[in-house]
């Protein structure tokens, strides 16, 4: 089966955004492309939210469960408790809706959260109120815990997440063949279905689901809303679960104190890493979320308002849930069923380690990788972040595991490009200046100050090429102003120009629209020589030519001035006239041949 995440190929960039939001380096860049490595990958979902052309997708499930509901099977609905935040003030709305698209039933995911807390309280009470766990709720917590801390794999709560949970229990109340779609916040949740089939059958986002409305036309402002009942029946407290502490919060051990150290809470995977590096001895509960905030601010939940206005939706919604009568209290039979089996409920063995591609690396295929990389020294690794790891020794040891490519280094691709232009000005035989909009010398090379700055060949040395950046381009080329006209065309021409004692033809070219324009001058002195020499000698012939037509004037009549008319032609279209010692003469050269 597809992955959850995956890259469309044709849209991905070279920007690297996706490389440098992963949180645990997921990303392999290869040929340019960022492909996600399913081993590594925890599912956070943060490469599809910043990823700028939307290339990082979530595979769609949307097929899989209208498929369930085709096919005549009962279909009940898992719905995330962070509906009331997604959905603010349509949840009657909502649930029409979701019976309109054929699901027979909707219960809360927030039922298996009510037992996850009930089953941790009843080991507590038996184990003098010590649960040293961490909480398993997170799909992305515990693909970071198998992944990243093997370690503390034991540590892992007992007990399956609370969509598993719930899953579970609806299976063990209702002895039936039915299908179980869940339908919440979070791109992860897949990984649930696809590792313990059945529970549930189908996970969906939230952004599925409002396509799937999209597609049959089901606007929830304009709905006509029905009476739909959850089943088995309302959860209550274990709504606040998709907020930060909300775990917590509803454990009948912990929930009732201001603060404690026995459970602590932790949102965001920067926090959840450093919770872990320090989970060490500690024998405190620990509750983990992949997202800042929790699940009400999952990577597929709309940002259309602030977390501010999410957190308060979800918590006025378990405020007014706890007034409602006939609540769901727990099943302490179950609870301890879950206790004893754990994921063997779910036919599985849970969670196991999974660490086998991280390698290490010795010190010298460290350095070697760094000199690849254009590292020679210390002072080379700028650690700018723009591969998109936090250091250069981090992105030489993922090139080394083949996460990384050589092209991913800015600095090095920089430098390289810029010896590549320094070559060529230093070896191309035509004067090149680069100048920018306010007509300042940008670059140049030797042949052009030796052209323009009365400079002998060989005095030119790199010192005096950086003395000359900054330069107004007008101390040195006396048609400067021609210039500022290419900058805004949009295929600049190509003139030729008498310079002094020489003979040059100008190429210019856009280096950046606007921004940069470059010139190359051409020496075309020789040619022109020989080719005066020709004319002087055509001259010649023609002055002795007029002298004897003069002298026969009175017989040839008007034919005489007709030929001197002809031959003056002659003389002009071989010739290029110089205006005077250090001055220019300034021509649009059309089909660019002098010869």
């Amino acid at each position: 089966m597809q992955n959850p995440i995956y890259t469309e190929t044709t849209s991905c960039r070279d920007c690297y955004k996706c490389v440098r939001a992963c949180p645990v380096k997921a990303i392999q860049i290869k040929d340019g492309n960022a492909m996600i490595i399913k081993d590594r990958c925890i599912y956070c979902g943060r490469c599809v939210h910043v990823c700028p052309n939307s290339a990082k997708k979530v595979r769609d499930d949307r097929e899989r469960a209208k498929l369930a509901i085709s096919s005549g099977r009962r279909v009940i609905c898992s719905l995330a408790p962070s509906y009331a935040s997604e959905f603010r003030g349509q949840e009657k709305a909502l649930l029409t809706a979701l019976k309109k698209l054929g699901f027979s039933a909707v219960s809360e995911t927030a039922i298996g959260a009510a037992l996850v807390s009930q089953a941790l309280d009843i080991y507590a009470s038996e184990h003098d109120g010590c649960v040293p766990f961490v909480g398993t709720a997170c799909p992305s917590v515990v693909e970071l815990v198998k992944k990243y801390y093997p370690e503390s794999v034991p540590s892992l709560a007992p007990v399956p997440s609370p969509l598993q949970t719930h899953a579970a229990y609806l299976r063990h109340i209702y002895n039936d063949d039915f299908a179980i779609v869940f339908i919440g916040p979070c791109i992860a949740k897949k990984t649930e279905a696809d590792m313990a089939p059945g529970y549930p059958d189908v996970a969906l986002t939230f952004a599925e689901l409002r396509q799937w409305l999209a597609e049959e036309g089901i606007d929830l402002s304009a709905l006509e809303e029905e009476d739909v009942d959850f089943i088995p029946a309302k959860a209550g407290m274990a709504t606040i679960y998709p907020i930060e502490g909300g775990q917590i919060a509803s454990s009948k051990l912990w929930g009732g104190r201001s603060f404690g150290s026995d459970a602590l809470s932790f949102s965001g995977i920067d926090q959840v890493m450093s919770a872990l590096d320090g989970k060490g001895g500690t024998r405190s509960f620990l509750e983990l979320l992949a997202c800042d905030g929790g699940c009400i601010n999952g990577p597929s939940a709309s940002d259309s308002v602030s977390m501010a206005e999410r957190k308060k939706a979800s918590t006025e919604h378990t405020l007014r849930r706890l007034d409602e009568p006939d609540l769901f209290i727990g099943d302490e039979e179950f609870a301890r069923l879950l206790l004893e089996k754990g994921y063997s409920l779910l036919h599985n063995e849970g969670p196991k380690k999974a660490s086998g591609f991280r390698h290490e690396h010795s010190e010298d295929d460290i350095r070697r990788a760094l000199v690849e990389l254009g590292k020679l020294t210390k002072a080379d690794e700028l650690n700018c972040g723009g591969c998109g790891y936090s250091t250069c020794r981090d992105m030489a040891i993922a090139y080394l595991e083949g996460m990384a490519e050589v092209e991913m280094c800015v600095t090095k691709m920089r430098k390289e490009a810029e010896s590549k232009v320094d070559v060529l000005l230093r070896t191309i035989p035509t004067g090149v200046v680069i100048v920018d909009s306010d007509l300042q010398i940008a670059d140049c090379n030797t042949h052009f100050l030796e052209f323009f700055g009365d400079m002998e060949e060989g005095f030119v040395d790199q010192s005096i090429l950086q003395m000359v950046k900054g330069l107004p381009l007008e101390r040195f080329v006396p048609f400067s102003d021609k210039f500022r006209d290419q900058f805004y065309l949009s295929h600049p021409g190509q003139y030729r120009v008498h310079f002094k004692d020489k003979y040059l033809r100008v190429t210019f070219f856009l280096v950046e629209s606007k921004r940069l324009l470059g010139a190359m001058f051409e020496d075309i002195t020789m040619p022109t020589i020989r080719r005066e020499t020709v004319v002087k000698k055509a001259e010649d012939v023609i002055q002795k030519s007029l002298e004897t037509v003069q002298q026969i004037a009175s017989l040839l009549g008007e034919n005489a001035a007709e030929t001197e008319i002809m031959l003056n032609s002659l003389i002009d279209a071989f010739s290029v006239h110089g205006t005077g010692e250090g001055e220019s003469d300034f021509r649009q050269d059309e089909d660019g041949d002098l010869s």
